[in-house]
């Protein structure tokens, strides 16, 4: 994000639309608060590559935590919801 334009929210709030049209061009804006970014306005392409890459990497770790941990006991759904509910047996239907 070395290419991308920097606003305060003031400026924000007044040019939002343009911001948008901006960030549909494939132009992210950081937004700053007091002198620091905050937020960021980004395509959408851009959002979803990172929600995308984002859900990879916790599959990967799910994936070597559970090879990790071999035949190690795991809770069940039902211990999970008891555990949270405070019920011995979970009201599940």
């Amino acid at each position: 994000m070395d290419d991308s334009t920097s606003v305060s929210v003031r400026e924000a709030r007044a040019n939002l639309a343009r911001l948008l049209d901006h960030a549909a061009e494939g132009e992210p804006t950081v937004i700053t608060r007091g002198g620091a970014a905050v937020a960021a306005i980004v395509p959408i392409e851009e959002y979803n590559a990172l929600e995308e890459a984002a859900d990879e990497l916790l599959a990967r770790k799910a994936l070597r935590t559970l090879a990790e941990e071999g035949d190690a006991t795991r809770a069940t759904l039902a211990d999970v919801l008891a555990d949270i509910f405070g019920t011995s047996e979970p009201d599940v239907e």
